[in-house]
């Protein structure tokens, strides 16, 4: 017997955190009757059907893109603007493990393995996510403190790792790397604007160990064995 929304993430339908929504907006059914109890649990013989969908367990799918610019992280787009979802050849019900602004590029994973999305995405893993951004202006030390100090977003204290400033170049502006462990919503950017900063572009340069250094833009590859059982291996820390 396995947590509902556990089964619903392995399913490759959605993540586990989505699940719980799913579970809670009563949207999910098991033998015809709908559930609306975290805690509950089932049994391989159980019929689960999601928004009217019946699951079906499918196997896992992992992969790694090279996320262009001018792309949404989305499975579908209701404005018909090219999806991270047009760039990988697989009939899998895969979708992207966190999001990427339209106009921010580089790591990007994909999924349909539910729980593998959560550890990555939870900020409680501390996973590092680094992104490279090119800055308009110069980014003075007591701002670099400020960034690692915490800035409040949305209520929540979000606190960069780290952050260093790379290059200034002769135009008045500047490249910083900068290290964050959430994945709020443009929170990168957000988070320069705060401190007095317009982000010109963003790339992300780095999940946890995968980097897009062998990929050229567009570019995706599967992931291996033994990348997949790291990512698990966070979650035992």
């Amino acid at each position: 017997m396995e947590r509902l929304q556990k089964v619903i993430a392995e399913s490759g339908y959605t993540s586990r955190r989505k699940a719980e929504e799913l579970i809670k907006e009563g949207k999910v059914s098991v033998n015809g009757k709908v559930i609306t109890e975290l805690g509950t649990k089932v049994s391989s013989k159980d019929t689960v059907e999601v928004e009217g969908t019946i699951l079906s367990k499918e196997e896992k799918e992992y992969y790694l893109l090279n996320k262009p610019r001018g792309v949404v992280t989305t499975t579908s787009d209701d404005k018909n603007r090219k999806t991270v979802m047009d760039y990988i050849d697989t009939e899998a019900r895969i979708y992207p493990v966190g999001r990427l602004d339209y106009d921010t590029t580089g790591v990007l994973l994909l999924t349909n393995d539910g729980e593998f999305a959560n550890i990555l995405t939870h900020p409680a893993n501390e996973i590092d996510k680094v992104y490279l951004a090119k800055l308009k202006g110069i980014i003075k030390k007591e701002q670099i403190e400020q960034l690692k100090n915490g800035i409040m977003l949305d209520d929540t204290l979000v606190k960069a790792s780290r952050v260093k400033l790379k290059k200034v170049n002769p135009d008045s502006t500047c490249m910083v790397e900068i290290t964050i462990h959430e994945g709020k919503n443009h929170q990168v950017k957000r988070m320069f604007e705060s401190v007095g900063f317009l982000v010109d572009k963003l790339t992300r340069k780095r999940v946890g160990i995968f980097t897009v250094d062998h990929l050229k833009s567009g570019e995706y590859r599967k992931l291996t064995p033994k990348e997949i059982q790291t990512v698990y291996s966070y979650k035992e820390k």
